[in-house]
């Protein structure tokens, strides 16, 4: 059985990996086959290469996240976290959005392999 706090944690190093403004360190955190439906871009990306190139956008902006809800679950080595984060941003704005993260164990740590982001749509 996965440990709930262990994958909590996996939120809180990409939320630093977010901090350190490298794209390429965010995207070391996603499975190289990974899916990113990403929170402010309507473009889906499908590997580290594309998941970079939205993050160098994003990052730009200064974006901390919040978790404001939580809701895991673990299914032997995929883990899924879904709930609702608030970032908030360098100039002071704000966004809310739902959240999906599936995590593979690949024998080694935990990757991602499906991340799907999406704002609030009432406001």
């Amino acid at each position: 059985m996965v440990n709930k706090d262990e994958i909590s944690a996996l939120f809180d190093a990409w939320n630093s990996a977010l901090q350190t403004r490298d794209p390429k360190k965010v995207a070391a955190l996603y499975e190289s086959n990974a899916i990113l439906l990403p929170t402010v871009s309507n473009k889906v990306r499908h590997n580290h290469e594309e998941i970079e190139d939205y993050f160098v956008a994003f990052l730009a902006k200064e974006p901390v996240g919040k978790i404001d809800e939580a809701n895991i679950r673990s299914f032997g080595d995929v883990a899924i976290n879904s709930g609702v984060y608030t970032f908030t941003f360098g100039d002071g704005a704000k966004v809310q959005a739902r959240f999906t993260y599936v995590y593979r164990w690949n024998g080694q740590q935990w990757k991602i392999v499906e991340h799907h982001s999406s704002q609030m749509p009432e406001g």
